[in-house]
Protein backbone atom coordinates (compact mmCIF):
# COMPACT_ATOMS: atom_id res chain seq x y z
CA UNK A 1 0.00 0.00 0.00
CA UNK A 2 1.18 3.53 -0.77
CA UNK A 3 2.15 5.79 2.09
CA UNK A 4 0.34 9.09 1.70
CA UNK A 5 -3.08 7.91 0.52
CA UNK A 6 -5.82 6.96 2.96
CA UNK A 7 -6.15 3.20 3.28
CA UNK A 8 -9.43 1.47 2.51
CA UNK A 9 -9.82 -2.21 3.28
CA UNK A 10 -12.82 -4.04 1.81
CA UNK A 11 -13.86 -7.28 3.52
CA UNK A 12 -15.75 -9.61 1.21
CA UNK A 13 -15.50 -9.36 -2.58
CA UNK A 14 -19.02 -9.95 -3.82
CA UNK A 15 -21.30 -7.36 -5.49
CA UNK A 16 -21.16 -4.73 -2.73
CA UNK A 17 -17.49 -5.21 -1.83
CA UNK A 18 -16.27 -4.92 -5.40
CA UNK A 19 -18.43 -1.83 -5.89
CA UNK A 20 -16.91 -0.16 -2.82
CA UNK A 21 -13.38 -1.15 -3.91
CA UNK A 22 -13.72 0.30 -7.43
CA UNK A 23 -15.37 3.49 -6.16
CA UNK A 24 -12.69 3.89 -3.47
CA UNK A 25 -9.96 3.34 -6.04
CA UNK A 26 -11.53 5.95 -8.35
CA UNK A 27 -11.77 8.42 -5.44
CA UNK A 28 -8.08 8.16 -4.61
CA UNK A 29 -8.04 5.66 -1.74
CA UNK A 30 -5.33 3.05 -1.44
CA UNK A 31 -7.56 -0.04 -1.66
CA UNK A 32 -7.00 -3.60 -0.45
CA UNK A 33 -9.70 -6.27 -0.83
CA UNK A 34 -9.70 -9.33 1.42
CA UNK A 35 -12.06 -12.31 1.08
CA UNK A 36 -11.97 -15.32 3.41
CA UNK A 37 -13.46 -17.49 0.67
CA UNK A 38 -12.91 -17.55 -3.08
CA UNK A 39 -13.70 -14.56 -5.28
CA UNK A 40 -15.97 -15.25 -8.26
CA UNK A 41 -14.15 -14.98 -11.63
CA UNK A 42 -16.25 -12.03 -12.88
CA UNK A 43 -15.53 -9.99 -9.73
CA UNK A 44 -11.85 -10.95 -9.78
CA UNK A 45 -11.45 -9.72 -13.36
CA UNK A 46 -13.14 -6.39 -12.45
CA UNK A 47 -10.61 -5.87 -9.64
CA UNK A 48 -7.69 -6.85 -11.89
CA UNK A 49 -8.88 -4.60 -14.70
CA UNK A 50 -8.72 -1.58 -12.36
CA UNK A 51 -5.49 -2.62 -10.68
CA UNK A 52 -7.00 -3.18 -7.23
CA UNK A 53 -4.95 -5.39 -4.87
CA UNK A 54 -6.84 -8.33 -3.39
CA UNK A 55 -6.42 -11.61 -1.54
CA UNK A 56 -8.73 -14.62 -1.18
CA UNK A 57 -8.91 -17.70 1.02
CA UNK A 58 -7.91 -15.83 4.18
CA UNK A 59 -7.21 -12.45 5.75
CA UNK A 60 -3.78 -10.80 6.17
CA UNK A 61 -4.34 -9.27 9.56
CA UNK A 62 -1.47 -6.74 9.57
CA UNK A 63 -2.63 -5.15 6.31
CA UNK A 64 -6.26 -5.05 7.41
CA UNK A 65 -5.50 -3.52 10.79
CA UNK A 66 -3.50 -0.71 9.08
CA UNK A 67 -6.71 0.59 7.44
CA UNK A 68 -8.21 4.05 7.93
CA UNK A 69 -11.62 2.68 7.02
CA UNK A 70 -13.03 -0.82 6.55
CA UNK A 71 -16.02 -1.54 4.31
CA UNK A 72 -17.52 -4.79 5.55
CA UNK A 73 -19.80 -7.06 3.56
CA UNK A 74 -23.26 -7.24 5.20
CA UNK A 75 -22.83 -11.02 5.30
CA UNK A 76 -19.93 -10.88 7.79
CA UNK A 77 -21.25 -10.83 11.37
CA UNK A 78 -19.75 -8.66 14.12
CA UNK A 79 -18.77 -11.79 16.02
CA UNK A 80 -16.22 -12.74 13.32
CA UNK A 81 -12.71 -12.60 14.85
CA UNK A 82 -11.30 -10.19 12.26
CA UNK A 83 -14.19 -7.75 12.81
CA UNK A 84 -13.69 -7.86 16.59
CA UNK A 85 -10.02 -6.94 16.09
CA UNK A 86 -10.85 -4.09 13.70
CA UNK A 87 -13.38 -2.66 16.16
CA UNK A 88 -10.99 -3.11 19.10
CA UNK A 89 -8.44 -0.99 17.23
CA UNK A 90 -11.00 1.76 16.75
CA UNK A 91 -10.89 1.63 12.95
CA UNK A 92 -14.01 3.01 11.29
CA UNK A 93 -16.25 0.26 9.92
CA UNK A 94 -18.86 1.24 7.37
CA UNK A 95 -21.29 -0.55 5.11
CA UNK A 96 -21.11 -0.19 1.34
CA UNK A 97 -24.23 2.07 1.28
CA UNK A 98 -22.50 4.37 3.77
CA UNK A 99 -19.35 4.46 1.64
CA UNK A 100 -21.35 5.10 -1.53
CA UNK A 101 -23.33 7.84 0.18
CA UNK A 102 -20.18 9.91 0.67
CA UNK A 103 -19.69 10.11 -3.11
CA UNK A 104 -23.29 10.55 -4.23
CA UNK A 105 -22.83 14.21 -5.18
CA UNK A 106 -26.10 16.13 -5.54
CA UNK A 107 -28.16 13.05 -6.24
CA UNK A 108 -31.22 12.14 -4.18
CA UNK A 109 -31.96 8.88 -2.42
CA UNK A 110 -35.01 6.77 -1.74
CA UNK A 111 -34.12 3.97 0.70
CA UNK A 112 -36.53 1.11 1.32
CA UNK A 113 -36.36 -1.44 4.12
CA UNK A 114 -38.67 -3.89 5.90
CA UNK A 115 -38.88 -7.61 6.58
CA UNK A 116 -41.11 -8.36 3.58
CA UNK A 117 -42.00 -6.63 0.33
CA UNK A 118 -38.73 -4.68 -0.03
CA UNK A 119 -37.85 -5.94 -3.51
CA UNK A 120 -41.34 -5.48 -4.91
CA UNK A 121 -41.67 -1.96 -3.47
CA UNK A 122 -38.18 -1.01 -4.65
CA UNK A 123 -38.88 -2.20 -8.17
CA UNK A 124 -42.31 -0.52 -8.27
CA UNK A 125 -40.87 2.77 -6.96
CA UNK A 126 -38.12 2.64 -9.57
CA UNK A 127 -40.76 1.87 -12.23
CA UNK A 128 -42.78 4.96 -11.16
CA UNK A 129 -39.69 7.22 -11.38
CA UNK A 130 -38.70 5.69 -14.71
CA UNK A 131 -42.22 6.09 -16.14
CA UNK A 132 -42.15 9.75 -15.05
CA UNK A 133 -38.93 10.23 -17.03
CA UNK A 134 -36.57 10.61 -14.06
CA UNK A 135 -32.88 9.72 -14.32
CA UNK A 136 -33.04 6.91 -11.76
CA UNK A 137 -31.06 3.78 -10.83
CA UNK A 138 -32.29 0.78 -8.85
CA UNK A 139 -29.55 -0.45 -6.53
CA UNK A 140 -28.78 -2.27 -3.30
CA UNK A 141 -29.98 -5.78 -2.60
CA UNK A 142 -31.81 -5.81 -5.91
CA UNK A 143 -29.30 -5.54 -8.75
CA UNK A 144 -26.18 -3.40 -8.78
CA UNK A 145 -24.58 -2.21 -5.59
CA UNK A 146 -24.99 1.49 -4.79
CA UNK A 147 -21.21 2.09 -4.86
CA UNK A 148 -20.78 0.26 -8.18
CA UNK A 149 -23.56 2.32 -9.76
CA UNK A 150 -21.91 5.57 -8.62
CA UNK A 151 -18.60 4.30 -10.02
CA UNK A 152 -20.02 3.16 -13.38
CA UNK A 153 -22.94 5.45 -14.12
CA UNK A 154 -24.06 8.05 -11.57
CA UNK A 155 -27.78 8.88 -11.57
CA UNK A 156 -29.85 11.80 -10.26
CA UNK A 157 -32.02 9.50 -8.14
CA UNK A 158 -31.16 6.20 -6.47
CA UNK A 159 -33.84 3.81 -5.26
CA UNK A 160 -32.03 1.54 -2.80
CA UNK A 161 -33.25 -1.71 -1.29
CA UNK A 162 -31.58 -1.77 2.11
CA UNK A 163 -31.26 -4.62 4.62
CA UNK A 164 -30.93 -4.19 8.37
CA UNK A 165 -27.38 -5.58 8.11
CA UNK A 166 -26.41 -2.65 5.86
CA UNK A 167 -28.02 -0.18 8.25
CA UNK A 168 -25.98 -1.57 11.15
CA UNK A 169 -22.86 0.16 9.82
CA UNK A 170 -24.07 3.56 8.64
CA UNK A 171 -22.82 6.86 10.08
CA UNK A 172 -23.97 9.69 7.78
CA UNK A 173 -26.25 7.80 5.34
CA UNK A 174 -29.33 9.97 4.97
CA UNK A 175 -32.10 9.22 2.47
CA UNK A 176 -34.26 12.07 1.16
CA UNK A 177 -37.16 9.63 1.35
CA UNK A 178 -36.98 6.58 3.66
CA UNK A 179 -39.55 3.80 3.56
CA UNK A 180 -40.18 1.27 6.34
CA UNK A 181 -42.67 -1.38 5.22
CA UNK A 182 -43.03 -3.75 8.19
CA UNK A 183 -41.04 -5.52 10.88
CA UNK A 184 -41.39 -9.25 11.56
CA UNK A 185 -38.89 -11.53 13.28
CA UNK A 186 -36.24 -12.55 10.77
CA UNK A 187 -32.46 -12.98 11.07
CA UNK A 188 -32.71 -12.96 14.85
CA UNK A 189 -29.55 -15.06 15.04
CA UNK A 190 -27.66 -11.89 14.05
CA UNK A 191 -29.27 -9.77 16.78
CA UNK A 192 -28.50 -11.95 19.79
CA UNK A 193 -32.08 -13.23 19.45
CA UNK A 194 -33.32 -9.87 20.71
CA UNK A 195 -36.18 -8.65 18.55
CA UNK A 196 -35.76 -5.09 19.89
CA UNK A 197 -32.20 -4.98 18.47
CA UNK A 198 -33.55 -5.88 15.03
CA UNK A 199 -36.31 -3.26 15.30
CA UNK A 200 -33.80 -0.57 16.28
CA UNK A 201 -31.58 -1.47 13.34
CA UNK A 202 -34.48 -1.08 10.89
CA UNK A 203 -35.26 2.37 12.31
CA UNK A 204 -31.68 3.49 11.64
CA UNK A 205 -32.89 4.23 8.11
CA UNK A 206 -34.34 7.50 9.44
CA UNK A 207 -31.82 8.41 12.15
CA UNK A 208 -29.93 11.00 10.08
CA UNK A 209 -32.98 12.45 8.38
CA UNK A 210 -33.97 16.06 9.02
CA UNK A 211 -37.26 17.93 8.86
CA UNK A 212 -36.78 18.45 5.11
CA UNK A 213 -36.75 14.67 4.52
CA UNK A 214 -39.71 12.27 4.34
CA UNK A 215 -40.22 9.03 6.29
CA UNK A 216 -42.90 6.79 4.78
CA UNK A 217 -44.09 4.19 7.23
CA UNK A 218 -46.72 1.49 7.78
CA UNK A 219 -49.18 2.65 10.45
CA UNK A 220 -50.70 -0.84 10.81
CA UNK A 221 -47.53 -2.63 11.89
CA UNK A 222 -47.64 -3.14 15.69
CA UNK A 223 -43.85 -3.09 16.13
CA UNK A 224 -43.52 0.15 14.19
CA UNK A 225 -46.43 1.68 16.09
CA UNK A 226 -44.92 0.77 19.47
CA UNK A 227 -41.49 2.08 18.53
CA UNK A 228 -42.90 5.42 17.35
CA UNK A 229 -44.80 5.93 20.61
CA UNK A 230 -41.50 5.95 22.53
CA UNK A 231 -39.04 7.39 19.95
CA UNK A 232 -39.15 10.62 18.00
CA UNK A 233 -38.34 10.97 14.32
CA UNK A 234 -36.97 14.19 12.77
CA UNK A 235 -38.29 13.62 9.27
CA UNK A 236 -41.76 14.49 8.07
CA UNK A 237 -43.57 11.20 8.78
CA UNK A 238 -46.23 10.04 6.33
CA UNK A 239 -48.29 6.90 7.03
CA UNK A 240 -49.92 4.29 4.83
CA UNK A 241 -52.66 2.10 6.27
CA UNK A 242 -55.82 0.08 5.65
CA UNK A 243 -57.65 2.32 8.13
CA UNK A 244 -58.79 5.70 6.84
CA UNK A 245 -59.14 6.95 10.45
CA UNK A 246 -55.36 6.93 10.85
CA UNK A 247 -54.85 9.40 8.01
CA UNK A 248 -55.52 13.12 8.39
CA UNK A 249 -54.01 15.58 5.95
CA UNK A 250 -51.45 13.38 4.26
CA UNK A 251 -50.85 9.66 3.78
CA UNK A 252 -52.32 6.71 1.96
CA UNK A 253 -55.16 4.32 2.73
CA UNK A 254 -57.06 1.59 0.94
CA UNK A 255 -60.77 0.89 0.96
CA UNK A 256 -62.58 -1.92 -0.83
CA UNK A 257 -62.04 -0.66 -4.34
CA UNK A 258 -59.36 1.98 -4.38
CA UNK A 259 -56.08 3.28 -3.04
CA UNK A 260 -56.08 6.89 -1.88
CA UNK A 261 -52.80 8.76 -1.79
CA UNK A 262 -53.04 12.19 -0.18
CA UNK A 263 -49.94 14.31 -0.48
CA UNK A 264 -49.56 18.07 -0.47
CA UNK A 265 -53.00 19.38 -1.34
CA UNK A 266 -53.93 16.59 -3.72
CA UNK A 267 -55.80 13.34 -3.20
CA UNK A 268 -54.96 10.74 -5.80
CA UNK A 269 -57.06 7.60 -6.32
CA UNK A 270 -56.24 4.38 -8.13
CA UNK A 271 -58.52 1.39 -8.58
CA UNK A 272 -57.36 -1.71 -6.70
CA UNK A 273 -58.58 -3.77 -9.66
CA UNK A 274 -56.10 -1.97 -11.93
CA UNK A 275 -53.07 -2.92 -9.82
CA UNK A 276 -51.09 -5.54 -11.69
CA UNK A 277 -49.86 -7.08 -8.41
CA UNK A 278 -52.55 -8.75 -6.33
CA UNK A 279 -53.07 -9.37 -2.63
CA UNK A 280 -53.49 -7.09 0.35
CA UNK A 281 -49.74 -6.91 1.07
CA UNK A 282 -49.22 -5.52 -2.43
CA UNK A 283 -51.73 -2.77 -1.66
CA UNK A 284 -49.35 -1.79 1.16
CA UNK A 285 -46.36 -1.96 -1.20
CA UNK A 286 -48.22 0.12 -3.79
CA UNK A 287 -49.25 2.77 -1.25
CA UNK A 288 -45.65 3.08 -0.03
CA UNK A 289 -44.34 3.44 -3.60
CA UNK A 290 -47.15 5.84 -4.51
CA UNK A 291 -46.45 8.21 -1.58
CA UNK A 292 -42.74 8.09 -2.43
CA UNK A 293 -43.54 9.13 -5.99
CA UNK A 294 -45.75 12.00 -4.83
CA UNK A 295 -43.05 13.14 -2.34
CA UNK A 296 -40.66 13.29 -5.31
CA UNK A 297 -43.18 15.53 -7.16
CA UNK A 298 -44.28 12.89 -9.67
CA UNK A 299 -47.68 13.58 -11.23
CA UNK A 300 -50.69 11.50 -10.21
CA UNK A 301 -51.32 10.32 -13.77
CA UNK A 302 -47.81 8.90 -14.02
CA UNK A 303 -48.21 7.00 -10.75
CA UNK A 304 -51.56 5.58 -11.84
CA UNK A 305 -50.07 4.58 -15.20
CA UNK A 306 -47.15 2.88 -13.41
CA UNK A 307 -49.46 0.84 -11.18
CA UNK A 308 -51.15 -0.48 -14.31
CA UNK A 309 -47.98 -1.31 -16.26
CA UNK A 310 -45.82 -2.77 -13.49
CA UNK A 311 -44.65 -6.32 -14.16
CA UNK A 312 -43.73 -7.51 -10.67
CA UNK A 313 -40.71 -9.62 -9.78
CA UNK A 314 -39.59 -12.99 -11.00
CA UNK A 315 -40.05 -15.62 -8.25
CA UNK A 316 -42.45 -13.43 -6.27
CA UNK A 317 -46.04 -14.65 -6.76
CA UNK A 318 -45.16 -15.05 -10.42
CA UNK A 319 -47.84 -16.67 -12.57
CA UNK A 320 -46.23 -19.47 -14.60
CA UNK A 321 -48.93 -21.27 -16.57
CA UNK A 322 -52.34 -22.93 -16.45
CA UNK A 323 -52.25 -26.64 -17.28
CA UNK A 324 -55.65 -28.27 -17.83
CA UNK A 325 -57.36 -25.81 -15.51
CA UNK A 326 -54.66 -25.84 -12.80
CA UNK A 327 -52.74 -22.59 -12.18
CA UNK A 328 -49.06 -22.75 -11.24
CA UNK A 329 -47.54 -19.88 -9.25
CA UNK A 330 -43.83 -19.43 -8.46
CA UNK A 331 -43.14 -17.69 -5.14
CA UNK A 332 -39.67 -19.18 -4.64
CA UNK A 333 -38.59 -15.87 -3.07
CA UNK A 334 -40.88 -16.78 -0.13
CA UNK A 335 -38.03 -17.89 2.12
CA UNK A 336 -39.71 -17.22 5.48
CA UNK A 337 -43.09 -18.10 7.01
CA UNK A 338 -44.28 -14.51 6.85
CA UNK A 339 -43.83 -14.49 3.05
CA UNK A 340 -45.97 -17.61 2.79
CA UNK A 341 -48.67 -15.90 4.87
CA UNK A 342 -48.73 -13.10 2.28
CA UNK A 343 -48.82 -15.58 -0.61
CA UNK A 344 -51.67 -17.65 0.85
CA UNK A 345 -53.55 -14.51 1.79
CA UNK A 346 -53.78 -13.58 -1.89
CA UNK A 347 -54.94 -17.04 -3.09
CA UNK A 348 -58.58 -17.27 -4.15
CA UNK A 349 -58.69 -20.97 -5.18
CA UNK A 350 -58.09 -24.29 -3.36
CA UNK A 351 -54.30 -24.53 -3.06
CA UNK A 352 -51.67 -27.25 -3.21
CA UNK A 353 -48.72 -25.77 -1.35
CA UNK A 354 -45.08 -26.66 -2.04
CA UNK A 355 -43.17 -26.13 1.21
CA UNK A 356 -39.71 -26.95 2.50
CA UNK A 357 -35.97 -26.55 2.15
CA UNK A 358 -33.48 -25.32 4.70
CA UNK A 359 -35.58 -24.46 7.75
CA UNK A 360 -34.42 -21.51 9.91
CA UNK A 361 -36.39 -22.72 12.95
CA UNK A 362 -39.76 -21.85 11.41
CA UNK A 363 -42.88 -21.37 13.49
CA UNK A 364 -45.68 -22.56 11.21
CA UNK A 365 -48.37 -21.43 13.65
CA UNK A 366 -48.39 -18.09 11.87
CA UNK A 367 -49.91 -19.68 8.73
CA UNK A 368 -52.01 -22.39 10.40
CA UNK A 369 -55.36 -20.60 9.96
CA UNK A 370 -54.73 -19.76 6.31
CA UNK A 371 -53.55 -23.32 5.64
CA UNK A 372 -56.72 -24.78 7.21
CA UNK A 373 -58.82 -22.41 5.14
CA UNK A 374 -57.11 -22.69 1.75
CA UNK A 375 -54.67 -25.60 1.48
CA UNK A 376 -55.91 -29.04 0.40
CA UNK A 377 -52.49 -30.74 0.21
CA UNK A 378 -48.84 -30.01 0.99
CA UNK A 379 -45.98 -31.23 -1.17
CA UNK A 380 -42.66 -31.10 0.69
CA UNK A 381 -39.62 -30.10 -1.34
CA UNK A 382 -36.56 -30.55 0.83
CA UNK A 383 -34.05 -32.93 2.37
CA UNK A 384 -35.44 -32.77 5.92
CA UNK A 385 -39.21 -32.44 5.94
CA UNK A 386 -39.82 -33.56 9.54
CA UNK A 387 -40.74 -30.08 10.88
CA UNK A 388 -43.46 -29.74 8.24
CA UNK A 389 -44.88 -33.18 9.05
CA UNK A 390 -44.72 -32.55 12.78
CA UNK A 391 -46.74 -29.39 12.48
CA UNK A 392 -49.19 -30.12 9.68
CA UNK A 393 -50.01 -33.81 10.23
CA UNK A 394 -53.65 -33.78 11.29
CA UNK A 395 -54.17 -30.27 9.90
CA UNK A 396 -53.70 -31.11 6.22
CA UNK A 397 -55.01 -34.46 5.03
CA UNK A 398 -52.38 -35.13 2.35
CA UNK A 399 -48.66 -34.45 2.78
CA UNK A 400 -46.25 -35.85 0.19
CA UNK A 401 -42.42 -35.85 0.23
CA UNK A 402 -40.31 -35.04 -2.84
CA UNK A 403 -36.65 -34.15 -3.37
CA UNK A 404 -36.65 -32.46 -6.77
CA UNK A 405 -38.61 -29.69 -8.45
CA UNK A 406 -39.72 -32.13 -11.15
CA UNK A 407 -41.15 -34.66 -8.69
CA UNK A 408 -42.76 -31.91 -6.61
CA UNK A 409 -44.55 -30.48 -9.65
CA UNK A 410 -45.70 -33.94 -10.80
CA UNK A 411 -46.98 -34.82 -7.33
CA UNK A 412 -48.81 -31.49 -6.98
CA UNK A 413 -50.35 -31.82 -10.42
CA UNK A 414 -51.59 -35.31 -9.59
CA UNK A 415 -53.27 -33.95 -6.43
CA UNK A 416 -54.86 -30.98 -8.18
CA UNK A 417 -58.33 -30.73 -9.64
CA UNK A 418 -59.44 -28.32 -12.33
CA UNK A 419 -59.82 -24.89 -10.72
CA UNK A 420 -57.06 -25.46 -8.14
CA UNK A 421 -53.78 -23.61 -7.84
CA UNK A 422 -50.30 -25.05 -7.21
CA UNK A 423 -48.22 -22.58 -5.21
CA UNK A 424 -44.48 -22.86 -4.65
CA UNK A 425 -43.92 -20.73 -1.53
CA UNK A 426 -41.38 -22.72 0.47
CA UNK A 427 -40.94 -20.75 3.76
CA UNK A 428 -37.33 -21.97 3.74
CA UNK A 429 -33.94 -21.27 2.20
CA UNK A 430 -33.13 -23.31 -0.89
CA UNK A 431 -29.56 -24.40 -0.26
CA UNK A 432 -30.33 -28.03 0.60
CA UNK A 433 -31.31 -28.89 -2.99
CA UNK A 434 -30.70 -25.79 -5.11
CA UNK A 435 -28.06 -23.11 -5.69
CA UNK A 436 -30.41 -20.34 -4.52
CA UNK A 437 -34.09 -19.37 -4.60
CA UNK A 438 -33.76 -18.24 -8.25
CA UNK A 439 -32.48 -21.67 -9.26
CA UNK A 440 -35.35 -23.31 -7.33
CA UNK A 441 -37.89 -21.03 -9.06
CA UNK A 442 -36.47 -21.69 -12.51
CA UNK A 443 -36.42 -25.47 -12.01
CA UNK A 444 -40.05 -25.26 -10.84
CA UNK A 445 -41.03 -23.28 -13.95
CA UNK A 446 -39.18 -25.68 -16.24
CA UNK A 447 -40.96 -28.63 -14.62
CA UNK A 448 -44.38 -26.95 -15.08
CA UNK A 449 -43.64 -26.34 -18.75
CA UNK A 450 -42.77 -30.03 -19.21
CA UNK A 451 -46.14 -31.25 -17.92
Amino acid sequence: MGTNKKKLVVLGAAESGVGAALLGNQQGWDVFVSDGGTIKPNFKSMLQEHGVTFEEGGHTEATILAADCVVKSPGIPDKAEIVKKIRAKGIEVCSEIEFGYRYKGNSKIVAITGSNGKSTTTKLTWHIFKTAGYNVAMVGNIGRSFALQIFEQPAEWYVIEVSSFQLDDIHQFRPDIAVLLNITPDHLDRYEYKFENYIASKFRITENQTASDVFVVNADDPEIHNYLTTHSVNAKTVFFTMDEQKIHDEGAFADRDSLHIKYGTEDMQASIHDLTIKGRHNQYNSMAAGITGRAAHIRKEKIRESFESFEGLEHRLEYVATVRGVDFINDSKGTNVNSVWFALESMTKPTILLLGGQDKGNNYQEIEDLVREKVKAIVCLGVHNEPIHQFFDGIVETIVDTTSAKDAVKAAYALADKGDVVLLSPACASFDLFKNYEDRGRQFKDAVREL
